[in-house]
């Protein structure tokens, strides 16, 4: 680089840094806290703190980049309006902006977007249109109607002005903590990263900056490897306020200079971090707002340092309810606190026994089963673990050293996100007369094993579907083997057991499905 190329270079940084000084973004934005997390920090051995983006007016810190945008425009390019592309958090935050500055804002969104969502933007004064079933359908929408309508089109990242607003955060997080040792940003388009980095870089030279992307939407790694901007050929949707095919062209060149190193992370690990954001906090985080946390975890564990001052963006909390569900399925194998394992058993009385014998005091968090006739069974089970690597592997030697064929998939995505609910299908032995019941019985470590034992052997188990929710009770689809002539005694049996339960043989999903 020439003198007179590094002295251009110096003067964009510095004029980055008075503009980030001066951005009004508190017309309409507020001064979010810095949160200590004590129990993440006693169990980390280092101080961890949140910035919480959650507490603005929108729930992210979209907002402080597109009011800081809206307020440099001029006044002719204002005069018709202005439009973004958007099925998130940009748009909210545009909406609010713009109202606020008495402009009128369009929002074109994928006709698939949540509800919620679009009436949000609907309430803080913008108008939506719903365009397409993808993001880039609607962005390609947003770009004609700027073109007709003499509209002025409001990027959500790549922009100069928006940069300069989303590094307010920055500022901010130095006059909390001067002394931060390590600041973990999430990264989509790069907005925000670019603008806490330029911003931190200089005034804290000494302390390293880290990018933490989604590992299916890795967009950063991708142009860092490539030494400039590229397309990724599909991205993950999951954590979809970073679900960026390619990081901006502005940002990139910030990010460069002053990122010291980009992590990715699993959803796995982004769920256990939503969970551990609401321990503390109570406070539900959506993906992409609990990624730069999963980061900071992911590199608590790979360095030897202690005791430092680290920080996680929480860049946002506008999580759709439904994918609850989902986060609390997976939580706990991003912590590794559960296996997920395939086992072949024989097909024979007593097997389901013997297997949780050989688990220990382990416990069963899932135990899926269908019986097909063959000498032997392949079971889909879950194993709690305490959440350590070296344990899982403790148990699959134990379990092979037992004589059992186990296929770990506790990293398999197929098998989490699909093949686990969809284990059995139809009986197709016509050869026996199978009756299916429902049970319930008190939850608590060995209580399957004790169900089981209950149950004893009198009787062949053909169907077997259990999972362990932390709730008080626990509940067993199972199906029998029951001959016409031992009705009676089959019954006989389930009363004296003690356990709550229910036939449900005439179930039409049974009968559709499994049966």
């Amino acid at each position: 680089m020439t003198d007179s190329q590094l002295l251009t270079q110096q003067a964009e940084q510095l004029d980055y840094l008075r503009r980030i000084l001066l951005a009004p973004v508190y017309d309409v934005a507020v001064e979010t806290e810095l949160t200590l997390l004590t129990k993440l920090s006693t169990r980390l051995n280092h101080q961890i703190y949140l910035k919480r983006e959650d507490q603005q007016p929108v729930h992210s810190f979209k907002l402080r980049g597109a009011y800081n945008k809206l307020s440099n425009l001029s006044e002719a390019e204002c005069i018709h309006g202005v439009i973004a592309a958007s099925a998130g958090n940009h748009a909210q935050g545009l909406a609010l902006a713009a109202n606020k500055l008495g402009i009128k804002a369009t929002i074109v969104m994928p006709k698939t977007t949540p509800e919620i969502k679009v009436d949000n933007v609907r309430r803080f004064g913008g108008e939506v249109r719903l365009v397409g079933n993808s993001f880039n359908e609607a962005q390609l929408a947003s770009i004609e109607y700027a073109k007709n309508e003499n509209k002025t089109l409001i990027h959500p990242f790549d922009d100069e002005d928006v940069i300069v607003g989303q590094g307010t955060v920055a500022k901010e997080l130095l006059q909390q903590q001067p002394n931060a040792d390590v600041v973990f940003i999430p990264v989509g388009g790069g907005g925000l990263l670019a603008g806490m980095a330029v911003y931190l870089k200089q005034l804290s030279p000494n302390t390293k900056v880290i990018g933490v992307e989604a590992e299916d939407s890795a967009c950063l790694k991708a142009a860092l490897a490539a030494g400039k901007p590229v397309d990724l050929p599909q991205v993950g949707l999951f954590a979809d306020g970073v679900a960026v095919k390619r990081i901006g062209e502005h940002t990139f060149g910030l990010i460069q200079h002053y990122c010291d190193e980009v992590i990715t992370v699993t959803t796995d690990e982004i769920c256990a971090s939503i969970k551990d954001i609401f321990e503390q906090t109570r406070v539900i985080a959506e993906p992409a707002g609990a990624l730069s946390l999963a980061g900071l975890q992911k590199y608590c564990s790979i360095t030897d340092a202690n005791n430092q001052s680290l920080v996680a963006i929480l860049s946002g909390a506008n999580m759709n309810f439904h994918t609850l569900r989902y986060v609390s399925e997976r939580c706990e194998l991003g912590e590794k606190k559960e296996a997920i394992l395939a086992v072949t058993i024989p097909e024979e009385k007593g097997s389901f026994k013997r297997f949780c014998q050989t688990i220990g005091n382990k416990a069963i968090t899932e135990f899926n089963y269908r019986f097909t006739g063959e000498p032997t069974a392949n079971v889909f089970v879950g194993v709690r673990l305490s959440g350590s690597v070296e344990e899982r592997c403790q148990l699959l030697e134990e379990l092979a050293s037992a004589d059992y064929h186990v296929n770990d998939f506790t990293d398999n995505e197929l098998a989490k996100l699909h093949v686990r609910y969809m284990i059995g299908g139809k009986n197709h032995t016509n050869s026996i007369n199978e009756r299916l019941f429902s049970f319930e019985f008190p939850e608590h470590p060995g209580a399957l094993e004790k169900f089981l034992d209950a149950m004893g052997e009198l009787f062949n188990i053909t169907l077997f579907h259990y999972r362990n929710h932390g709730a008080a009770f626990g509940q067993v689809l199972a199906g029998f083997e029951v001959s016409t002539s031992k009705e009676v005694e089959f019954f006989q049996h389930l009363n004296a057991l003690g356990y709550q339960y229910k036939e449900a043989t005439d179930n039409l999903a049974y009968q559709e499905f499994l049966n």
